[in-house]
């Protein structure tokens, strides 16, 4: 491998790096893709992993998940054994944090990344959250708008085939739709409640693709297929390697998974999609001479402004509607459960409780008898703002089982982060109890309220417990699972990691495009943003590959 110098150096499989590797392989460049984890096949799903749990709480599995050394990925809210062999060990992958500010970091590490694991909902974000601080005075502007992201917002829908409906709500942007999306008669009659009682707030069906049934993600397929592609399996990135005199990156350095091999990858242009924390560890591992803090750190901006969106979790019952519903929108999987649900975007302008928040969640999905009341579940997302003491740096005190120094995470909300969290819940307690809900709890970083029955009021007294017992460790930040930030973009290297178009200021040749390099949180997911932008970033990165210009490019 050391005698080949590839055009480009993938690093990371998921949302980023998969269509990194597939747009950079349709370009015509030789590409190697470093992936840390295995090989996925139809043998990681198999249908007979698909039980019921054996309570709504999910306590022995999590359990049995945590002696098997995944105490962290087991808090994850909808964690299940099923997919356990999607998430990381965490003994071989510890990572630190404040002792009074706890941060879950689920990840997983395979070929396609958390694609297998997360919930398939691509939702497009507006100037609303791009353009926050020209909105609120708070936070700081993305150095693109909205209409910058649109047609590649298009072209990735239109690629993956979504399920959606055009829904003409002024706060979440339509998109482009393959097939309609449904939503089950207990999710019809609350909608209709909800958007008849406030004008300016809507529920709309989930924009999702459903479940791949060749397992490996399509754009992965296609750089495949194309000849252009190596891919590395079980290789673990240690570092980016730099040239001495220039700075610019040259490829890494990386470690067999099982063996412990060391060896280097050489190339003329790199891509770094390895989700953001574990992005921002590389880059500061990476230090040399040339790049002392931190490979793209000389604006000292590096690690710092880390988020994570705000959580909050509640469970309950809706009284009228009855039974439950199957949502057969999509094909049915073997392995992976029916995709859809409700979502409720930011709510519009006129509307006195309107917040930077939105909910996601589902009624009548879940098995009850005919006649009982149908069971609801939601979860909600709140913007938090960028915080240079909220960073990512580095333990020197702990590594991994292939001795690399561990993440030190620090990821604290501050007053106007508790104030948000408040009103979206107390907004989304009221907002149910309006129309006819009945919440058990509903909980968020800021503790847990059990209302009525309390949590979970058909499990034993053990598992409730448990559940009580844990909720803290459990529902904290980066619960969300929508971590943003770390190497951010901006228009100026004093103040940013990337130029607008995701290049290292320090090293142009190099790109980050994971949620890294986000300036804000936003409020709904990251994952179809990821993708627009890994899309934009590639092409740029390929032009100036190819045709070298002085100002903002480099040396092919």
């Amino acid at each position: 491998m050391s005698q080949i110098v590839y055009d480009a150096l993938v690093i990371g499989s998921g949302a980023a790096g998969s269509f990194a590797v597939k747009e950079l392989t349709a370009q015509g460049l030789s590409v190697l893709l470093l992936e840390a984890g295995p090989a996925v096949g139809p043998r990681d799903f198999d249908p007979a992993r698909k039980k019921a749990p054996a309570s709504s709480i999910n306590i022995w599995e999590r359990a049995r998940a945590t002696v098997k050394g995944q105490p962290i990925q087991a808090r994850a809210a909808f964690f299940t054994e099923r997919f356990s062999h999607f998430f990381v060990n965490d003994r071989k992958n510890p990572y630190t944090t404040p002792k009074d500010a706890p941060f879950l970091w689920i990840r997983g590490r395979q070929g396609g990344g958390r694609l297998h694991s997360f919930g398939r909902v691509l939702l497009r974000w507006t100037d609303e959250d791009f353009k926050i601080r020209s909105r609120t005075g708070k936070g700081v502007d993305w150095p693109i708008s909205y209409d910058e992201l649109a047609p590649l917002y298009d072209e990735v829908e239109t690629y993956l085939g979504l399920y959606g409906n055009k829904d003409n709500v002024p706060t979440l942007p339509d998109g482009v739709y393959t097939n309609p999306a449904s939503l089950t008669p207990a999710e019809q009659v609350f909608k209709q409640a909800v958007e008849d009682r406030w004008p300016d707030r809507h529920v709309v069906s989930w924009r999702y693709i459903a479940p791949d049934a060749e397992r490996v993600p399509r754009p992965l397929r296609e750089a495949q297929a194309s000849g252009r592609l190596t891919i590395q399996y079980d290789a673990i990135v240690r570092r980016i390697t730099t040239d001495e005199e220039t700075g610019r990156a040259t490829g890494a350095e990386f470690i067999d998974r099982n063996t412990g091999k060391r060896s280097t990858a050489h190339a003329a242009t790199v891509v770094l999609a390895a989700s953001p924390i574990e992005s921002v560890r590389l880059l500061l591992n990476s230090a040399s001479a040339k790049h002392p803090g931190g490979l793209g750190n000389s604006s000292g901006a590096l690690g710092r402004y880390f988020m994570d969106q705000l959580p909050c979790l509640a469970f309950g019952s809706f009284s009228k509607a009855k039974g439950w519903a199957l949502d057969e929108a999509a094909p049915t999987d073997p392995f992976y459960n029916p995709s859809g649900g409700i979502f409720i975007p930011r709510f519009g302008e006129p509307d006195v409780g309107r917040g930077d928040f939105d909910y996601q969640g589902s009624i009548g999905r879940s098995p009850v008898p005919e006649e009982t009341d149908a069971r609801l579940a939601f979860f909600g997302f709140g913007r938090m703002l960028p915080y240079a003491d909220n960073r990512i740096t580095l333990d020197a005190q702990r590594k991994d089982a292939w001795n690399i120094p561990v993440p030190h995470i620090r990821c604290v909300m501050h007053e106007e982060e508790r104030a948000l969290l408040r009103l979206q819940e107390e907004t989304l307690i009221s907002l149910i109890k309006e129309v006819g809900g009945d919440l058990e709890f509903i909980g968020s970083p800021m503790g847990l309220k059990e209302m009525g029955m309390g949590a979970f009021p058909e499990a034993n007294a053990f598992s409730r417990f448990m559940f009580r017992k844990w909720f803290r460790k459990t529902m904290c930040m980066g619960a969300a699972i929508h971590e943003t930030g770390g190497a951010r973009m901006g228009e100026t290297p004093e103040d940013s990691v990337l130029n607008p178009f995701n290049q290292l200021w320090d090293a142009p040749n190099l790109i980050v495009t994971d949620a890294s390099a986000f300036p804000g949180s936003g409020v709904a997911g990251t994952t179809l943003t990821v993708m627009a932008l890994t899309l934009r970033a590639c092409r740029n990165l390929v032009d100036q590959y190819r045709n070298f210009t002085p100002v903002g490019g480099f040396e092919p």
